[in-house]
């Protein structure tokens, strides 16, 4: 018999995917996927991968639960059932659009590169040629965000980590947020991977640290656009807040109709999928949206690139 003393927050198995075209020509944002055309097809995807930690007590790092000794039990045998598990849901990821799968995809709750690598060499991806771009955040419990690409389409030209502080609590820690510039299909795009803070302590509590992690997202995108106010950026991640939460509405300047973006604004691909009673995870019998993906109008008023977002289910 199962015994469940407190709620338990459930993450619904939804991978949000960015079907990005390139074409040659020109089309209007309304206009159908013809196969006839010269398109060229990445998907681009991100994926709350829900502790992947190795069977190692990290010093300093509130990891000890993820041991052998810690009240998981974590061991060699259930690290690689993680990981033949996961890396079995990645590689299926849209699948029924391209053959090579996801192009590049974003991924959040891995305490190190190491569990990476050991995840891209799992027999279900070691074929596709994952890179990895990761660095180490001060966050308490050790885990990161990171990129995986396949080189193939994705050509990276720079990388950069930056670390969210508060200057009235400097005892702070959580984790960086994760900005790769590179060439897509020719098309050069700026990836933004964030993990905002949790909303331990209660929502209203902690939602000033998940409004401190959205400007600093909005930093990241104004001195991208300060440089080419074209630019192509996308934001991904598990945010800890709906699309019409403060943080999203507000502190990035984001909106969910496409047709009503005011100058500056951000496209948010998800709201609509949120108001229509979508999510990606549940907490005491309701449903959030935390895990989103938010696009410059750069990449949704073009004419040699358009996006199409979309959930995949896995059983």
């Amino acid at each position: 018999m199962l015994k469940q003393a407190t709620p338990l927050r459930l993450r619904n198995k939804l991978f949000l995917s960015l079907l990005l075209l390139v074409c040659g020509g020109t089309h209007s944002q309304a206009q159908t996927l013809d196969p006839s055309k010269n398109f060229e097809v990445a998907c681009i995807g991100f994926y709350n991968i829900e502790n992947l930690f190795d069977t190692l007590d990290t010093p300093n790092v509130l990891d000890t639960e993820f041991t052998p000794q810690g009240e998981k039990n974590w061991n060699t045998e259930k690290y690689y059932h993680k990981l033949r598990n996961n890396s079995r849901v990645i590689s299926e990821m849209a699948m029924e659009i391209t053959p090579d799968g996801v192009a590049v995809l974003g991924l959040s709750e891995i305490e190190n590169r190491q569990v990476i690598e050991d995840l891209i060499k799992m027999e279900s991806l070691k074929d596709r040629n994952y890179q990895i771009v990761h660095y180490d955040s001060p966050d308490r419990r050790g885990v990161d965000v990171a990129l995986i690409y396949q080189p193939k389409y994705f050509k990276v030209t720079s990388t950069k980590s930056y670390p969210l502080t508060l200057p009235n609590d400097t005892s702070f820690k959580t984790r960086d947020q994760l900005l790769v510039t590179g060439d897509l299909l020719g098309e050069r795009i700026h990836f933004i991977v964030c993990h905002w803070p949790s909303r331990r302590g209660g929502e209203a509590r902690s939602a000033p640290l998940r409004m401190a992690a959205a400007l600093l997202s909005r930093h990241i995108i104004d001195s991208l656009a300060t440089a080419d106010p074209a630019a192509k950026v996308i934001l991904m991640g598990d945010l800890n807040d709906d699309p019409t939460n403060k943080s999203i509405t507000k502190g990035l300047n984001a909106c969910g109709k496409i047709n009503k973006l005011k100058p500056g604004q951000l496209f948010n691909a998800c709201e609509e999928s949120y108001r229509k009673g979508i999510g990606t995870l549940a907490w005491k019998d309701s449903w959030n949206l935390f895990d989103q993906m938010i696009l410059t109008q750069g990449l949704v008023d073009n004419t040699n690139t358009f996006a199409d977002f979309r959930f995949y289910k896995f059983k």
